[in-house]
């Protein structure tokens, strides 16, 4: 694919990593995308696995990991508000030719979760913890918590999960105040 060979040829770090994780995914059947810029592999146009590259490693990341039985104990759960997917990271191309047969079997195994059509057990919004200064905020203006409401489900997380990380209360605050615009406006925190 033309964005993939692009993104080879643009890249510094990990090339030949990324090159022999690609040739992996396409010798497993897989058909090559690229999305979020990055390449990415699917089966019947359901995403399998992204190619990903980072400053001290880079990533074979399986967007249904957290279903994979993981033998091996290889998948990372990037950060504990990740859900559903997991990464196999690599910090050398002798890594990836270790793990080639490896990877073909998780692969194959994350194909097999779509072929059954296994979802990842997501929390639901609720479940995400409201900050007090938040709840205050809504309780206070009920177009506010209309326009909230209204946000999709991943937007809503995504706030909670920015306002939360905050340690002090009037830095939630601050946060809240100047996300107040984009949520009326519908959109997600990064958007």
């Amino acid at each position: 694919m033309e964005k993939v060979e692009k993104y080879l040829n643009k890249i510094q770090r990990w090339k030949e990593e990324t090159k022999l994780l690609r040739e992996i995914c396409l010798d497993c059947g897989l058909t090559e995308d690229f999305k979020w810029m990055h390449p990415c592999y699917t089966f019947q146009r359901t995403n399998i696995v992204l190619i990903h590259g980072f400053k001290n490693y880079c990533a074979l990341l399986f967007h249904k990991g957290a279903l994979l039985k993981d033998t091996n104990d290889i998948l990372i759960q990037q950060t504990e508000n990740v859900q559903a997917a997991r990464q196999i990271r690599f910090t050398n191309l002798q890594e990836v030719i270790d793990l080639k047969s490896t990877l073909k079997a998780y692969i194959y195994e994350a194909i097999e979760i779509e072929k059954a059509g296994l979802e990842v057990k997501m929390k639901k919004t609720s479940e995400f913890n409201m900050p007090d200064e938040f709840k205050k905020a809504l309780e206070g203006n009920s177009n506010l918590e209309a326009a909230f409401k209204a946000l999709t489900p991943g937007r809503q997380r995504g706030y909670l999960l920015y306002f939360s990380q905050a340690k002090q209360s009037k830095t939630r605050e601050s946060r809240i105040k100047n996300s107040i615009s984009k949520i009326f406006e519908g959109k997600g925190r990064s958007e």
